[in-house]
């Protein structure tokens, strides 16, 4: 756990660098994120940073319990500017960001980054022990909902020498099956094998 979340803190400083070099224009650009902004985006992975697990609870019970329009009532209260959503993506996790020990941090943080890096076109090289710890811990994450977008199917990460599963093989880059099982079809095209046709099917019509 002390591993998970450095590694949620270095996937944090790495983001805020990211975001630091952006021009002013690609805050307002679309995510893969369906009606979220750049800008929206970074606003929503620092927006439970310090909370308590109550204050959380209190909030989701104030908007119906939905996770979606609770997160964006959390994003409204705290539009800033660029400079100062940077410094907060900076900021190491704190509050229910840091429940099991990091994992929330660090599977929403990794995943909301390359959201961004997809949409703009600006890939990296994920550091591979990170990536491989975020595709396992992700893959068994209910707010994504990989679990069941992965049953059975067996699942092959290329680069990461990593298998999971049984059934018809998707395979591919760790990076793209992270964003493809979390429901990104932007990610299905750098995937093969025959259980790609089944995880199209089982993909959102909106990316929350």
């Amino acid at each position: 756990m002390a591993k998970m979340i450095e590694f949620a803190a270095e996937e944090r400083v790495e983001f805020a660098d990211f975001l630091a070099g952006l021009d002013p224009a690609h805050w307002d650009a679309p995510s893969l994120c369906a009606g979220w902004s750049v800008r929206d985006v970074v606003a929503h992975v620092t927006s439970f940073d310090g909370m308590r697990p109550l204050e959380l609870v209190g909030r989701l019970a104030r908007n119906g319990f939905s996770l979606s329009r609770t997160n964006q009532a959390r994003m409204d209260e705290i539009a800033a500017e660029p400079p100062a959503l940077v410094d907060r993506v900076r900021a190491r996790p704190a509050g229910v960001m840091k429940a099991l020990g990091g994992t929330v941090a660090l599977v929403d943080g990794l995943i909301h980054h390359q959201d961004i890096r997809r949409a703009l076109d600006m890939p990296r090289e994920i550091p591979r022990d990170r990536l491989r710890t975020a595709l396992k811990a992700g893959l068994k994450a209910p707010p994504i909902g990989a679990g069941p977008r992965a049953k059975g199917l067996r699942i092959v990460a290329e680069d990461l020498d990593w298998t999971r599963g049984e059934g018809p093989e998707v395979r591919g880059p760790g990076e793209a099956l992270l964003m493809a099982f979390a429901g990104r079809p932007h990610a299905l095209p750098d995937l093969a094998g025959p259980g790609v046709a089944l995880l199209r099917g089982r993909m959102p019509r909106d990316t929350p």
